[in-house]
Protein backbone atom coordinates (compact mmCIF):
# COMPACT_ATOMS: atom_id res chain seq x y z
CA UNK A 1 0.00 0.00 0.00
CA UNK A 2 2.96 2.26 0.72
CA UNK A 3 3.82 1.99 -2.53
CA UNK A 4 1.06 3.02 -4.54
CA UNK A 5 0.62 6.00 -2.27
CA UNK A 6 4.06 6.69 -3.45
CA UNK A 7 2.67 6.50 -6.52
CA UNK A 8 0.12 8.78 -5.84
CA UNK A 9 1.89 11.53 -4.66
CA UNK A 10 4.36 11.26 -7.22
CA UNK A 11 1.35 11.26 -9.28
CA UNK A 12 0.12 14.41 -7.54
CA UNK A 13 3.27 16.02 -8.50
CA UNK A 14 3.06 15.63 -12.04
CA UNK A 15 -0.39 17.25 -11.94
CA UNK A 16 0.34 20.33 -10.52
CA UNK A 17 3.24 20.50 -13.19
CA UNK A 18 1.09 20.35 -16.39
CA UNK A 19 0.39 23.92 -18.09
CA UNK A 20 -3.33 23.16 -17.67
CA UNK A 21 -2.68 23.46 -13.40
CA UNK A 22 -0.67 26.32 -13.50
CA UNK A 23 -3.14 28.37 -15.81
CA UNK A 24 -5.68 26.91 -13.26
CA UNK A 25 -3.32 28.65 -10.51
CA UNK A 26 -2.60 31.90 -12.47
CA UNK A 27 -6.45 32.07 -12.99
CA UNK A 28 -7.59 31.64 -9.65
CA UNK A 29 -4.62 34.50 -8.30
CA UNK A 30 -6.20 36.47 -10.78
CA UNK A 31 -9.34 36.30 -9.97
CA UNK A 32 -8.34 37.25 -6.53
CA UNK A 33 -7.34 40.09 -7.62
CA UNK A 34 -10.71 41.31 -9.13
CA UNK A 35 -12.80 43.62 -7.00
CA UNK A 36 -15.76 42.85 -9.52
CA UNK A 37 -15.86 39.49 -9.51
CA UNK A 38 -15.51 39.42 -5.80
CA UNK A 39 -18.19 41.55 -5.38
CA UNK A 40 -20.22 39.51 -7.51
CA UNK A 41 -19.41 36.54 -5.54
CA UNK A 42 -20.65 38.18 -2.32
CA UNK A 43 -23.76 39.91 -3.79
CA UNK A 44 -24.97 36.19 -5.22
CA UNK A 45 -24.05 34.43 -1.71
CA UNK A 46 -25.83 37.12 0.62
CA UNK A 47 -28.62 37.06 -2.02
CA UNK A 48 -28.38 32.77 -1.89
CA UNK A 49 -28.40 33.03 1.63
CA UNK A 50 -31.41 35.09 1.82
CA UNK A 51 -33.63 32.76 -0.48
CA UNK A 52 -32.72 29.84 1.00
CA UNK A 53 -34.17 31.48 4.76
CA UNK A 54 -37.45 31.59 2.51
CA UNK A 55 -37.29 28.01 1.98
CA UNK A 56 -36.49 27.35 5.09
CA UNK A 57 -39.35 28.89 6.30
CA UNK A 58 -41.68 27.14 4.11
CA UNK A 59 -42.21 30.30 1.46
CA UNK A 60 -40.86 30.68 -2.26
CA UNK A 61 -37.90 33.07 -3.09
CA UNK A 62 -39.62 36.25 -4.24
CA UNK A 63 -40.13 37.28 -8.18
CA UNK A 64 -37.66 40.06 -7.07
CA UNK A 65 -35.07 38.34 -5.65
CA UNK A 66 -35.39 35.58 -8.62
CA UNK A 67 -34.74 38.32 -11.46
CA UNK A 68 -31.58 40.25 -9.12
CA UNK A 69 -30.38 36.54 -8.90
CA UNK A 70 -30.57 36.18 -12.70
CA UNK A 71 -29.39 39.46 -13.29
CA UNK A 72 -26.28 39.00 -10.85
CA UNK A 73 -25.20 35.55 -12.17
CA UNK A 74 -25.48 36.87 -15.89
CA UNK A 75 -22.83 39.83 -14.80
CA UNK A 76 -20.85 36.72 -13.33
CA UNK A 77 -20.54 34.83 -16.38
CA UNK A 78 -19.27 38.20 -18.34
CA UNK A 79 -16.80 38.57 -16.71
CA UNK A 80 -13.33 38.39 -17.73
CA UNK A 81 -11.80 36.84 -14.71
CA UNK A 82 -14.47 34.66 -14.00
CA UNK A 83 -14.39 33.22 -17.80
CA UNK A 84 -10.76 32.69 -17.32
CA UNK A 85 -11.54 30.71 -14.05
CA UNK A 86 -13.97 28.64 -15.55
CA UNK A 87 -11.92 27.73 -18.46
CA UNK A 88 -9.17 27.07 -16.67
CA UNK A 89 -10.51 24.97 -14.45
CA UNK A 90 -12.56 23.03 -17.69
CA UNK A 91 -9.15 22.16 -18.97
CA UNK A 92 -7.48 20.97 -15.77
CA UNK A 93 -10.92 18.75 -15.57
CA UNK A 94 -10.07 16.75 -18.81
CA UNK A 95 -6.55 16.31 -17.99
CA UNK A 96 -8.11 14.70 -14.34
CA UNK A 97 -10.45 12.94 -16.12
CA UNK A 98 -7.89 11.25 -18.73
CA UNK A 99 -5.80 10.52 -15.70
CA UNK A 100 -9.24 8.51 -13.59
CA UNK A 101 -9.81 7.12 -16.90
CA UNK A 102 -5.78 5.53 -17.13
CA UNK A 103 -6.14 4.32 -13.90
CA UNK A 104 -9.54 2.93 -14.55
CA UNK A 105 -8.11 0.77 -17.48
CA UNK A 106 -4.83 -0.16 -15.09
CA UNK A 107 -7.54 -1.49 -12.46
CA UNK A 108 -9.17 -3.36 -14.86
CA UNK A 109 -6.05 -5.02 -16.59
CA UNK A 110 -4.71 -5.76 -12.84
CA UNK A 111 -8.17 -7.52 -12.19
CA UNK A 112 -8.04 -9.79 -15.22
CA UNK A 113 -3.88 -10.61 -13.87
CA UNK A 114 -3.46 -14.06 -12.24
CA UNK A 115 -0.60 -12.26 -9.82
CA UNK A 116 -1.77 -11.39 -6.24
CA UNK A 117 0.44 -8.36 -5.05
CA UNK A 118 1.26 -8.36 -1.15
Amino acid sequence: MQEIMGMAERLGQSLARTEEYQALRRAIEASGDDRELAELQSQIMELEKAMQGRLQKGEEPTEEQGTEYESFFSKLQTNASYQRLVSAQANFDKVVSKVNETIHQGIQKGAESRIILT
